[in-house]
């Protein structure tokens, strides 16, 4: 059990260079099974969801080292085809194996994957994805066995542009015969990331970033070295923090067109920022604004997984603002929460109404899920008084080293652990 101390009331100044991005590197640690090459992976986070997939490579007979953020991977050796189920539960993105295991197999066995509790997350649309490249799939006791002889170029039009089934079909993909068409993508940037890993792989890819990508002819390279992008919510979570607590804080590294909508909602808020590609320079007085409404939506709208450090943000700001919640159904976990601290949160049905109070004093709270932590943390760092946040490992899932980022910039944070 983590113990998160956290005394409010310091302002946070310095630099804060942006960790690799978790949500960037999983789909490509999948990615590195597919044609056995010799892969070197630069700027990967150091984090529990990353020890999983390395865990889960290891287990199919490949090679998987992590040295500080550098990942060798060498899966000329893999042996298996399935994933044991207590691997399967340690994180969402453990599901994007099933394309790259297909592609390169030409058969899968895993069960549902987990991750954090936000509700419904069902993966309908990646099945549905492959059966259309010819996939059969085969739903028994909670496993799913997907085999493909042979998987043919199609078109794919995704109802919704889900990130997850997007990836699976990009993997799946490369093993195809002609060429694949998928409308309605996802256009994260994430997205774009696993699409320039491909095709530094050998895959042609066009369109990446775009709702419409084309998946062409795949020629495995023997070596692959590629650097993974900077985290755009691990930089929304640090510049959040930063306005609530107040402070000058630059953050070096991420792009800043990639949460644009975040620095946008932190700009009306009453932050200075100024932008400049790979690097922005935010100041709060910790006196901030409400913000009226905020609309989580997919990529370039404003992201689901900065919802709850947003809110957090804003507990103390003048007016009242309400957030919708588009994404995931059970996203506002971390309110009962937040509400010990003195919050006034009003949830109905999807939306939150955040009026802003005076002041909020420290108190024990319980982490929900990842994100929903990250934002105990950053309304604690606001807070009069000590905040204590227990957690089961969720935080520790998605931000490296969060305890030191912060104290390096002046917060009085402390991690401890308990049996």
């Amino acid at each position: 059990m983590d113990i998160w101390h956290i005394r409010g009331g310091r302002r946070l100044e310095g630099i804060y260079r942006v960790q690799g991005s978790k949500n960037a590197s999983l789909p490509i640690l999948a990615a590195s099974i597919l044609g056995g090459a010799e892969i070197e992976l630069e700027n990967v986070p150091q984090l529990r969801d990353i020890d999983a997939a390395l865990r889960i490579l290891r287990h199919l007979g490949c090679k998987a080292e992590q040295k500080n953020n550098l990942v060798y991977i060498k899966s000329n050796d893999l042996t298996r085809s399935s994933i044991p189920h207590e691997l399967m539960l340690e994180m969402r993105s453990s599901v994007i194996f099933m394309g790259a295991l297909l592609a390169r197999c030409g058969e899968a066995r895993l069960s549902p994957p987990g991750g954090c509790r936000l509700g419904k997350r069902p993966i309908d649309l990646h099945l549905a994805a492959l059966r259309k490249l010819g996939a059969e799939i085969e739903e028994r006791g909670g496993d799913i066995h997907c085999r493909a002889k042979r998987l043919r170029g199609t078109e794919i039009r995704l109802p919704f542009p889900s990130v997850g089934a997007t990836e699976n079909i990009l993997l799946a993909a490369t093993a195809a015969e002609g060429e694949t068409v998928i409308r309605g993508a996802a256009r994260e940037p994430e997205i774009e990331a696993l699409a320039a890993y491909l095709q530094k792989a050998g895959c042609r890819i066009a369109g990446a970033g775009t709702d419409t990508v084309t998946i062409g002819e795949y020629r495995p390279a023997d070596y692959v070295r590629h650097r993974v992008l900077a985290d755009r919510i691990a930089a929304s979570t640090v510049a959040c923090a930063a306005a609530a607590a107040g402070g000058e804080v630059e953050l070096r590294g991420a792009e800043s067109a990639h949460f644009s909508t975040v620095l946008h909602f932190l700009k009306r808020a009453g932050c200075d920022i100024i932008s400049e590609n790979t690097c922005v320079r935010l100041r709060s007085d910790g006196c901030l604004n409400a913000v009226g409404r905020v609309r989580t939506e997919p990529y370039p709208g404003f992201p689901t997984d900065a919802q709850p450090v947003l809110m957090a943000a804003l507990l103390k700001a003048r007016g009242c603002t309400e957030i919708t919640e588009t994404i995931f159904e059970n996203r506002f976990r971390q309110v009962p929460e937040l509400k010990r601290l003195g919050a006034d949160i009003r949830l109905c049905d999807r939306s939150a109404v955040i009026r802003g109070v005076g002041r909020l004093t420290g108190a024990a709270l319980e982490a929900t899920d990842l994100r929903g932590g990250a934002a105990m943390i950053v309304a604690g760092l606001a807070a009069e008084g000590e905040t204590l946040v227990r957690d089961t490992g969720h935080i520790r899932r998605g931000y490296e080293a969060f305890d030191r980022c912060l104290r390096d910039l002046g917060a009085d944070v402390r991690l401890g652990i308990e049996p």
